[in-house]
Parts: C-alpha cells; structure tokens; sequence
C-alpha cells in the first residue's frame, strides 16, 4: 500500500504546466552603411547604400524605371520615372492612392513633406507602420518635367516584429535618397 501511494505521489507531483513559446526571430546583424552616388545615364542621381545594387527593368515603355535590390535583406525599393508633361495632378494622385491602398493593413501612415530648393526637388515621404506590404513610399518631383516615385518591399509576407530592423535601415537609407536626389 505504501509503495502505490509513493508511485502515485510521484507521477501525480511530475507532472509540468505547459506555457506557449514566444515567437523568435532570426537576429540580423546590419553591416555599418556607407553610400556611394548612383550616377548614370539616367535623368536623376542620388546616394545609395554600398551594400544594395541596381536592376534596370528593360521595359520599352518605361525605360528610366530601376530597383534598388538588397539581396541580402531580401528586399528592394522599385523606383519609376515619369515625365509630367502636364499630368503632375495625376501621377500624384495615382501615388497617393498607392500608398493608402495599404491603410486596410496599416496602424499608421505618417508623411513628411521634403524640399530641396537647390536642387529644384520637391517630394512626400511615407512612412508606413504594421504588417504591410510596403514600408516605405515616397515622391520627388520637380512639378515641371520630372516626377520619380519610390516604393519599399520585402519579398516576404509581412511581419512588423521580424523586419523591423531590417526596415529601419532601409528608411534611413531612403531618406539619403531624397536628400541627395538631383536632376539632369
């Protein structure tokens, strides 16, 4: 009798409450940025992230548009490039709707108006916040001739938490962008 009722004291008193397990993350560990110019044959120049590179998109059509692909943050900013012949009202639009398509997905968009009178630069900088697509939009135009539109993609699904990091280094490189953005 007494050998059952230490069995049982023992499988009853190793029994362990299960608790769930935070979600984690792979750390990623950001290399220090440095830019170099992009300066090509293109009707724009700007500052860009020694650690990302180009993609020209040979399109007939559209022949000034680029990616600014970062293979090993498995993301890009797909840039395009208009001529505003007299449709800035239009292009601005279709951008600003571009953004807000993600407000059913977002916490926040947040914007920030740009100028850059030197370089007769002009723009709107997105800045979006939760699991969305894109987290980061933004417009440079010179409301004449010019109008250059850029967009912030991770090509995986969205995860605020996890692309974090990897999101903040890239705004900030976006910023670069547009400070040191000028025309041909």
């Amino acid at each position: 009798m007494v050998g059952v009722l230490v069995g049982l004291l023992f499988v009853v008193s190793c029994r362990k409450t299960g608790y769930p397990k935070p979600y984690g993350y792979f750390r990623v560990d950001l290399p220090k940025n440095t830019y170099v110019r992009m300066d090509t044959l293109l009707p724009y120049s700007f500052d860009m992230s020694s650690h990302a590179r180009i993609a020209f998109k040979y399109e007939p059509q559209e022949k000034y548009w680029i990616d600014i692909v970062y293979p090993t943050l498995n993301a890009a900013i797909h840039c395009s490039y208009k001529e505003v012949k007299g449709k800035l009202y239009d292009l601005s639009e279709d951008a600003h709707r571009s953004v807000y398509k993600h407000l059913v997905r977002a916490d926040d968009i947040q914007e920030r108006f740009f100028s850059n009178p030197e370089q007769d630069v002009y723009g709107i900088y997105y800045d979006l916040q939760g699991d969305v697509a894109s987290v980061a939009q933004f417009t440079l135009t010179d409301s004449i001739r010019h109008f250059f539109r850029g967009a912030v993609y991770f090509n995986h699904v969205p995860n605020k938490d996890s692309i974090a990091p990897m999101a903040d280094f890239i705004k900030k490189d976006v910023i670069r962008l547009m400070e040191s953005f000028s025309w041909k």
